[in-house]
């Protein structure tokens, strides 16, 4: 890759992308909370060297997207890394440094690092107290996201992001590599992209030069590997990086240059297969490009990030068996892929908002533009105007019965849909209403976190009866800022007989861990119902020591380790008492209710 003009280049190429590939704009992360939502009421040691994976028959090794594969991906081997420190003589490195155009006074410090800060939402600096790095480093390796709880994965991306000091034992680009790579698996693109960001280029340690390949791939944003390819490539052999050689030349308008690289890569060897038809079509977007290539994926076993990144920016269409090979985590990644039509994205975008990656406002808004854009299938088309009506309806039953078609029939309503309805719901005055209704009104505003709008309708709790009726008082009995309603073991033993054994343990552990219940009652309840709430595993020391010692980071991601998976009804509700605990002990209490309001919503 030719790099003298550098600077005149990529201002070049910033423009030339512009026009082949839609790039994600870079802005603070959406809060997913509603205004006043938590106010008051009214790594580990580097591993042992290994050799780098060959290029398998279907292309580059980049790292298999399943959530459960170890995050240690030998991208970059660390024999390599410290072969080519060596190489590098003081003088060297130092011109190397000389390179970029920040003074040392404006460069980024690598010992608290995070978009958020707690004017802006985020945790406190302290957030993880004085844990090991390696320690909570391994914590964020291990945990298999995505999270079961939307609840539990909201609280985690806030810690993840959050201005926090770099834990003593740690590198700082380690730091925010392990806190991107969870962000990554727990569908947050965009966020992990954010926190890659944060590090001065130059500071980049090897692991983060390879958790921001696997970051600028799963946000379909290629060209963001630009300003990182010479560095990258002084640390890497991973194949992805050698094709940013063929890459970056083509998005900055240097076809020449591009064409010799891939040419190169080819004869090497580096790719093959629909991994190199994808870097040629890719090379094929630049200015003065001849190239036109078709990309079949007849014989392509499995989605990596380098197949998704590259055929998402190129709005290449991947098969669905391809997705049937990775996480749930991917899809979340599709749901915000700026060079895909809503349309396209409509699928992607309701497992985003299950997951806690689209909040009400982005759910409702995506809606809207596929609305506009005027393409939607009938049976989506219907369900937007019945969530316009839910709006917009100009009585208070037009509206729920608008809400209806998003909940679905059931006794336990669409999850996407209450997230769709919930400012809808919170905007309703109370009123009389069906008491399956009224549950799900209160359901719906407890997924945004509109608690406050949902503890009016505690007004309404003598006037409703019949199904529904009991779950309507559990949900305002764990979820409301304050107690709104009666607590007592009457009341739980009725909710039991009504909503049956399994959501009466949920709400014994969560009515307990938010300390809603008489030290009797709690002991009695628990014994009855088979539930144990002594800390008799070392997660649960772990996570109340945490709170103990007021670290709300620590709790945090303990909180997330607790409830990974996808089936709620493999959550014990021993968990859901230590989280719920945890959480209200260190002052999240807003988001310790949320979270018991879901797990008996979505049980």
């Amino acid at each position: 890759m030719r790099r003298s003009g550098g600077k005149a280049k990529w201002a070049f190429g910033s423009f030339a992308l512009a026009l082949a590939l839609p790039v994600v704009a870079q802005q603070a992360p959406e809060s997913l909370l509603p205004p006043g939502f938590g106010d008051a009421p009214e790594t580990p040691a580097p591993a042992p060297a290994r050799p780098a994976p060959a290029p398998t028959p279907g292309g580059v090794p980049a790292p298999a997207l399943n959530p459960a594969t170890p995050p240690d991906l030998a991208l970059l081997p660390d024999e390599a890394a410290n072969a080519a420190e060596e190489e590098l003589t003081p003088e060297e490195l130092a011109a190397q440094k000389a390179k970029y155009d920040l003074p040392e006074t404006a460069r980024r410090s690598l010992d608290r690092i995070g978009p958020l800060t707690p004017a802006t939402r985020g945790m406190e600096p302290n957030a993880f107290g004085n844990q090991s790095g390696k320690f909570l480093a391994t914590l964020m390796q291990q945990t298999h996201a995505p999270i079961m709880s939307r609840w539990a994965a909201i609280l985690l991306r806030r810690a993840l992001l959050s201005a926090v000091d770099t834990p003593r034992d740690i590198d700082g680009a380690d730091w925010v590599a392990e806190r991107a790579w969870l962000l990554l698996r727990m569908g947050e693109a965009d966020s992990a992209r954010l926190l890659v960001q944060s590090v001065d280029p130059d500071r980049y340690s090897p692991r983060l030069y390879a958790i921001a390949m696997q970051t600028y791939l799963a946000s379909a944003d290629p060209a963001g590997l630009c300003p990182l390819s010479e560095g990258a490539l002084r640390f890497s052999k991973e194949p992805g990086w050698d094709m940013t050689r063929a890459i970056c030349p083509a998005l900055s308008g240097d076809q020449g240059s591009a064409s010799g690289a891939l040419n190169q890569a080819q004869r090497r060897g580096v790719v093959r297969g629909v991994d190199y038809r994808l870097a040629e079509k890719l090379v094929g977007t630049g200015f003065n490009a001849r190239r036109s290539v078709k990309i079949e994926w007849d014989g392509v076993d499995r989605l990596t990030a380098w197949r998704f990144g590259l055929a998402t920016a190129l709005n290449v269409e991947i098969p669905d068996a391809l997705y049937g090979t990775v996480g749930t985590h991917v899809r979340a990644w599709e749901a915000r892929a700026p060079a895909l039509a809503p349309v396209q994205r409509q699928p992607a975008v309701d497992i985003a908002a299950r997951l806690g990656v689209f909040s009400n406002a982005a759910l409702v808004d995506f809606y809207s533009q596929l609305a506009a854009d005027g393409d939607a299938p009938t049976e989506i088309a219907d369900r937007i105007d019945a969530l316009r009506t839910a709006y917009t309806g100009a009585t208070v039953g037009a509206r729920i019965g608008a809400m209806q078609t998003w909940w679905q029939d059931g006794a336990r309503p669409d999850y996407v849909g209450l997230i769709a309805t919930a400012r809808a719901a919170a905007a309703l005055p109370v009123a009389q209403a069906d008491a399956r209704d009224a549950a799900n009104l209160v359901a719906a505003m407890m997924t945004a976190g509109y608690d406050r709008n949902a503890a009016r309708w505690a007004r309404a709790l003598g006037q409703i009866n019949g199904d529904g009726a009991a779950q309507f008082w559990g949900l305002l009995a764990v979820g409301a800022p304050s107690p709104v309603v009666d607590i007592n073991e009457g009341r739980i033993t009725s909710y039991i007989g009504e909503a049956g054994p399994q959501k009466g343990r949920m709400l014994i552990a969560a009515l307990a861990g938010l300390a809603r219940l008489s030290a009797n009652d709690m002991a009695s309840l628990a014994r009855d119902n088979g539930v144990n709430l002594a800390a008799n595993s070392r997660w649960a020391r772990a996570i109340g020591a945490a709170a103990q010692r007021g670290e709300k980071g620590t709790v945090a991601l303990l909180a997330a380790v607790g409830m990974q998976g996808s089936d709620w009804n493999r959550l014990p509700p021993e968990h859901l008492y230590h989280i719920v605990a945890a959480l209200h002990r260190v002052g999240l209490d807003p988001e310790a209710r949320m979270i018991a309001a879901e797990a008996i919503t979505r049980l």
